[in-house]
């Protein structure tokens, strides 16, 4: 027989901001597990004469690998569950960026997400920020840079220490200029709380493990956001208006092509001539002329730069089912083999 698992969340302050109802949950438990006691209302619990037992040794057996940590803790949660029933508690909310609780889910296991409050609440207050305005929420985890709006308010959560806090420092840097300041935030909402303005290259350069730090990334000026295809995008629009650039707006796709061919033949002399530099300046001259001839086409109701996304997003993933299916081509040889065959079906209309 295997007993229930419940979750629940303590937030990120203190007992008192706890529910009514989870601090109830908590004090009839027959036996309450928390992934970590390094959290203020464990403290406080115990000073109530709580039992709580914790994860803690997993850390220190796992070296702080944390998907083996997690992993390691949920095995142990499945076999206290074949003993009685467990009321198992975390930081936070137990449904937002908590990785045992996705893998409980996934398990066969008895489990009840009770909820809890979140730290956003106190996030959002530490760092003055009003959500209306649009965030985004990453766990520090799951950063990736395609998927980051410089426009909006950023928090990453769980960078607990040097180590996650580089890599996370190393993917903001794809998006965000290396001086742009950024804030480290501990324990928001309770009175141990701290706030630290850092610029972004000097994330990393703190010692020790935080379980309740976070990091709040403040959007970039628009013009700053220089590596950003959007800012591209941006300005091509701005230059192909009624109010941009008198030439181009009398250009066409037609009137183009001498400019797109000179670009072009540029570029290849880049390449043959090895210098880097003269290289990244060339692409980006014929990038800029992909961009002209979508843009004229958007203003002439042809097709948008999007048709023009889509087009090749749909041929790439066509084009390599030995990348992103279950095809197999090893050599060479065997992917022009079946490229090949890839173009005679679409050729076929099959």
């Amino acid at each position: 027989m295997t007993y229930p698992i419940d979750i629940i969340g303590l937030g990120a302050g203190t007992i008192d901001q706890l529910p009514l109802g989870i601090y109830r949950r908590i004090m009839s438990a027959q036996r309450l597990v928390v992934r970590t006691k390094d959290h203020p209302v464990v403290a406080q619990l115990a000073e109530e004469g709580i039992e709580i037992e914790s994860f803690d040794h997993v850390y220190e057996a796992c070296n702080d690998d944390f998907e083996q940590v997690y992993q390691a803790i949920v095995d142990e949660l499945l076999q206290l569950a074949e003993q009685q029933p467990v009321l198992y508690a975390v930081p936070g909310h137990p449904a937002v960026a908590e990785r045992t609780t996705v893998l409980l889910r996934e398990s066969s296991a008895n489990v009840t997400v009770l909820g809890g409050s979140s730290f956003l609440d106190d996030m959002f207050q530490a760092v003055e920020v009003d959500p209306i305005d649009g965030f985004q929420l990453v766990d520090s985890f799951d950063l990736a840079s395609d998927q980051l709006n410089p426009n909006q308010h950023l928090i990453i959560m769980q960078v607990f220490n040097s180590l996650m806090a580089g890599d996370v420092k190393l993917t903001l840097m794809e998006q965000y200029p290396w001086e742009h300041s950024v804030f480290i935030v501990d324990a928001a909402g309770t009175d141990q709380q701290q706030i630290q303005e850092v610029p972004l290259h000097e994330l990393d350069h703190f010692d020790g493990t935080y379980n309740l730090r976070s990091v709040y990334v403040p959007p970039v000026d628009r013009h700053e956001q220089v590596n950003s295809f959007g800012l591209l995008a941006h300005y091509i629009d701005e230059i192909i208006s009624a109010e941009g650039d008198p030439w181009i707006i009398d250009q066409t796709n037609q009137s183009l092509i001498p400019y797109l061919k000179e670009e072009t033949a540029e570029l290849i002399e880049a390449i043959e001539s090895g210098d880097t530099d003269h290289m990244v300046e060339e692409l980006g001259d014929v990038l800029m002329q992909v961009m002209y001839h979508a843009r004229i086409g958007e203003l002439a109701d042809e097709f948008q730069l999007e048709d023009v996304l889509a087009a090749l997003n749909r041929k790439l993933y066509r084009r390599h089912p030995h990348v992103f299916g279950d095809a197999t081509a090893k050599t060479a040889e065997e992917v022009e083999i079946l490229w090949q065959q890839i173009k005679a079906k679409e050729k076929g209309g099959d």
